[in-house]
């Protein structure tokens, strides 16, 4: 005589039995490589169009600024927007880049200004390293860097949480 199994028709209390998360581990380093590879560049236009745009106003008093300027500016803008929303992705790459790229020469800028500036000769001379100086000595690369990785962190933890 056979007998049924027994419960065999409830299903698991606290709903369906979820399949197991896959590996973040691809997400994480492709984010990350993406947020060291997209946050220099849009630093770059970013200090060397709001450069071109101090200049310009600076040396005329105009009613307008420099066209190119903007352009750069808010295209370096939109990139780093870019890289806040790798987040989406993974929190390593905002991470990644705010921490390379803004956290530490904004505090070694704040420690030691004449090492900071050193790393400048990294860059070719020009413009772009004049407006990179600029960000360095304003606290902009700093501010930038605590927000990159605020970013990383906040989609982190609010991955954790769900």
């Amino acid at each position: 005589m056979s007998y049924p199994e027994p419960y065999s028709v409830y299903p698991p209390a606290g709903g369906p039995v979820a399949a197991p998360a896959g590996s973040r581990a691809v997400a994480r380093v492709l984010s990350g490589l993406c947020g060291l590879a997209l946050t220099p560049v849009a630093l770059g236009l970013l200090a060397y169009g709001s450069y071109l745009h101090q200049r310009q106003i600076a040396a005329s008093f105009a009613e307008h600024g420099d066209a190119l300027g903007i352009t750069l500016a808010v295209a370096g803008a939109v990139l780093l927007f870019g890289v806040a929303v790798l987040g989406a992705w993974s929190g390593t790459g905002p991470i990644a880049g705010g921490l390379v790229w803004c956290l530490v020469p904004g505090v070694i800028t704040l420690v030691a200004p004449r090492s900071a500036f050193d790393l400048l000769d990294l860059l070719p001379r020009g413009e772009m390293t004049v407006g990179v100086a600029g960000w360095m000595s304003s606290g902009a690369l700093l501010g930038t860097g605590f927000l990159l990785v605020g970013t990383g962190l906040a989609v982190r933890l609010a991955r954790r949480r769900r």
